[in-house]
């Protein structure tokens, strides 16, 4: 019987990501697991494990990729490396019309691509199963924290990326002595979850939103934000969930009551375009407006945070914006508002992020794409099929021609 051949795709967009879907020993358990299986590897000189690692685990690394039939990777693939009539599991980035991803939407359909977006495999109830979420909160929490310290020269630690792994970044941690500061986390998915493992690492109290309003404090605190604090609708009592999600654009953002009290800011939520934005530039400019470090960890760039306009990098993490003049400035100035808006957090620490995410893969994905190839799960995240849009992804027909 032929096996069923997953290849492990080297990342072509540039600049290259670092992570990858699966690592050396998670192959090896899935394919005693899974006989009827084998899983190659493209060789890669930016990968954060090594092609050796791979070939030292008795796992092939070639370029002969074509007679494949699962192709796993984690940023978008370039056009000309797609191949036809295949299954691909990767970030496409295609699912809010991105415009600069439109040419790839179009080659899905024209080469019959099976495209299952890992940001789409969500439950029967639409919560998300897989993702690099947890990273992405851990790292901008930490960047964040990092930032507040060289602002006001009050502790120095290193960057996330020049940490080996996750328990350095935990021991650096240890250096940053925070005064009494307020800190909100909005959120309550695995990026918010993220952001709360630190504040649990550095042992900062955890009080109500009604607590962080209401009271000071003698030592740094942090509250989590859910949409039903910070959003209201002008025409309605109560709160339900579902009606928010289903008709953002009829509620108003009412978050300014925690702009006067809170000193630090990690944004870890979704934001919805049609819903309002947390606060407006000009009440950023207000003397009330107490925030003075943001970790857009979401990076919505024109989104629920209005000065981020642009995403800041690994190498420099932070931009300074000045409300008084609406201008972005160099340094971390006290003056100014600092941000943390990295696009791509889980990158600073690849291997860690890679290896969680590869046991999400194994445990939740990869057995019903070995064996229920058409399992709802699988279904509801494949955006094209057989060279069209699938039913549930019909809403994007005028961006796919």
């Amino acid at each position: 019987m032929k096996k069923l051949k997953i290849i492990v795709i080297r990342e072509g967009k540039i600049p290259h990501d670092k992570r990858v879907p699966l690592a050396p020993m998670q192959i090896v358990s899935l394919q005693k697991m899974y006989p009827q299986i084998e899983v190659l590897v493209q060789p890669s000189p930016w990968r954060s494990i090594p092609d050796v690692e791979y070939e030292v685990a008795g796992i092939k690394v070639t370029d002969a990729i074509a007679d494949g039939d699962i192709f796993l990777g984690i940023k978008e693939v370039p056009v000309a490396e797609l191949i036809e009539g295949k299954q691909y599991l990767f970030f496409s980035h295609t699912i809010k019309k991105q415009q600069h991803n439109k040419k790839l939407m179009l080659a899905f359909i024209a080469q019959k691509i099976q495209m299952i977006d890992y940001e789409c495999l969500v439950d029967d109830k639409e919560n998300r199963i897989i993702g690099f979420g947890r990273y992405a909160g851990l790292v901008g929490a930490y960047n964040t924290i990092r930032a507040y310290g060289l602002k006001y020269k009050k502790f120095k630690i290193k960057p996330a990326q020049d940490c080996e792994h996750k328990a350095e970044l935990e021991r650096e941690l240890k250096k940053a002595k925070l005064p009494n500061l307020k800190i909100l986390i909005t959120g309550g998915g695995r990026v918010a979850n993220g952001a709360i493992e630190i504040m649990g690492t550095m042992k900062i109290r955890r009080v109500t939103p009604y607590e962080f309003l209401m009271f000071p404090f003698n030592e740094p605190v942090y509250a989590q934000l859910h949409s039903s604090d910070y959003h209201y609708h002008p025409n309605k009592t109560g709160w339900v969930n579902e009606h928010f999600h289903n008709h953002a654009e009829q509620y108003a953002s009412a978050f300014r009551k925690f702009t006067e009290k809170c000193d630090v800011l990690l944004h870890c939520a979704y934001w919805n375009p049609k819903a309002p934005k947390l606060f407006s530039l000009d009440e950023m400019a207000d003397p009330k407006f107490k925030i003075k470090v943001i970790g857009d960890i979401t990076c919505d760039i024109d989104g629920s945070i209005p000065s981020t306009t642009r995403a800041t990098t690994i190498e420099n993490p932070y931009m300074d914006y000045n409300p008084q003049t609406k201008l972005a400035e160099n340094g971390l100035h006290e003056h100014t508002i600092t941000t943390m808006a990295v696009d791509n957090l889980p990158c600073s620490l690849p291997r860690d992020a890679s290896e969680n995410f590869g046991q999400e893969l194994i445990e939740k994905v990869l057995p019903l794409l070995i064996n229920e190839p058409n399992n709802d799960l699988i279904l509801r995240a494949s955006i094209t099929k057989n060279g069209k849009l699938t039913k549930r992804y019909q809403y994007l027909q005028d961006y796919a021609t």
